[in-house]
């Protein structure tokens, strides 16, 4: 081949060699800038849209109107029926229960018999009691008896020493003459001493005669006073009524063995009930207040449809740190209740001035409302007085604050993110 169209061949393909490389870097380029102009040609034609405004958001609620009264609140309490006079009958001694007359619930008249038990536990007792006693008299008999022959002993041992003592002189006046012996002297003068020591101990015997005659009789005192208890303990061998009255509670059968004491069963008069109800700290200043006035406090009880209402009776002898008992009468109760029961009472305190009747979803946390001021809540503590029911018979709690003002909005709808600043609409304005 010719060396110059050799060459020619050659300068050919390195000139396209070189066209392709430059191609293969040319052609991303273009595509990327092709790209370029397309996405810079749509952001062009992109239409501009508004950024939406945030609104703040108004809550729809219900207010009404603060208007002052003079109103008498009302506190919720929660008694219990209970009876001061309750009675536990206990038996006056060990034995067997013989019979049961009554069960629990059962009404008694005064007198009437509850339990009965077997007599001959008594009665053995008894016996041998006024055995006991019949033998301290017989002492007392015997001691009397003996106390007037030791007397008459005395005289007659007062004689014997008297012509003892005369016996020795005698015999002293005969020896000092030669004309007695030694030995009868002595046995004259032993015979005095016995005589003497016979007096004294029957002397000690009639001054004693006072002290054993006390022992005597506080003995028979003791004996009498066991008699006396154990003729007690068979007369209430059967256990009868003391009043009108209702058993509450029987603890045994009929064939139990029984210790003294023991309850046998519970009963309460129905005319002596009372209700005992806790009141909380923040009303006894006020209480207190009406009682010194001399004011009639009454508590309000609805049952199946019924109202009744309950005097106060007194208040507790201590107080404790959450307030203090009360006790309202319930005697004129009748049977229609029951201790242990547990009632809803409406106690009904003093009138109170200038305070504002609310529903109780205006209150938060029990001291704070919230007033609508250009139509946004403003928080306000207040004080809780009380509560008192609207004409349709609902409940209102009362409250009082110096920062309300009559003719303020107030917020009765209960709202769960109630603040300070928050906006409102009142509902109808």
């Amino acid at each position: 081949m010719d060396p110059r169209v050799a060459s020619s061949l050659s300068s050919a393909d390195e000139t396209t060699m070189t066209i392709r490389s430059k191609a293969r870097i040319l052609l991303p380029l273009l595509a990327l800038g092709l790209a370029a102009f397309i996405y810079h040609a749509l952001l062009s034609s992109k239409t501009e849209r508004q950024k939406p405004q945030l609104a703040e958001k108004v809550w729809q609620i219900e207010a009404l109107t603060a208007a002052p009264q003079s109103l008498a609140p009302s506190v919720t309490l929660y008694g219990h029926i209970e009876s001061p006079e309750r009675l536990q009958a206990g038996a006056p001694g060990p034995g067997v229960v013989e019979r049961v007359f009554v069960r629990n619930g059962t009404r008694v008249q005064r007198d009437e018999p509850l339990i009965r038990l077997d007599p001959r536990d008594f009665e053995a007792a008894l016996r041998q009691s006024e055995a006991d006693y019949r033998d301290v008299e017989n002492q007392l008999d015997e001691l009397q008896i003996r106390h007037r022959a030791d007397r008459a002993a005395l005289d007659t041992e007062r004689e014997l020493m008297a012509i003892a003592e005369a016996e020795v002189e005698r015999l002293v006046k005969l020896q000092q003459q030669n004309l007695s012996t030694d030995t009868a002297l002595n046995s004259a003068r032993s015979e005095l001493e016995r005589r003497r020591l016979a007096v004294l101990s029957r002397e000690l015997d009639v001054a004693s005669y006072p002290a054993r005659l006390k022992a005597l009789e506080a003995r028979r005192d003791r004996a009498r006073a066991r008699v006396d208890q154990d003729r007690l303990a068979f007369d209430r061998a059967e256990i009868s009524a003391p009043f009108d009255a209702i058993v509450s509670r029987v603890t045994v059968a009929a064939g139990d063995r029984v210790a003294i004491g023991q309850v046998l069963l519970e009963l309460f008069p129905f005319d002596s009930l009372e209700i005992r109800a806790h009141l909380p700290l923040k009303y006894m200043d006020t209480l207190r207040r009406a009682l010194a006035a001399g004011q009639t406090l009454r508590a309000r009880v609805t049952r199946a449809g019924t109202d009744r209402s309950f005097a106060l009776l007194r208040l507790a002898g201590e107080a404790e740190a959450t307030g203090i008992d009360i006790y309202f009468d319930a005697s004129e109760s009748g049977e229609s209740l029951r201790p242990g029961e547990l009632l809803a009472l409406d106690l009904e305190l003093p009138r109170e001035d200038d305070v504002y009747a609310l529903p109780y979803q205006a209150i938060y946390g029990n001291s704070r409302i919230y007033r609508v001021i250009d139509d946004r809540l403003q928080a306000l503590d207040v004080v809780s007085v009380g509560q008192t029911r609207d004409a349709d018979g609902g409940t209102l709690v009362l409250i009082r604050s110096d920062r309300i003002t009559p003719g303020d909005r107030i917020a009765t709808t209960h709202l769960p993110n109630a603040v300070t600043g928050l906006k409102v609409r009142i509902d109808g304005e």
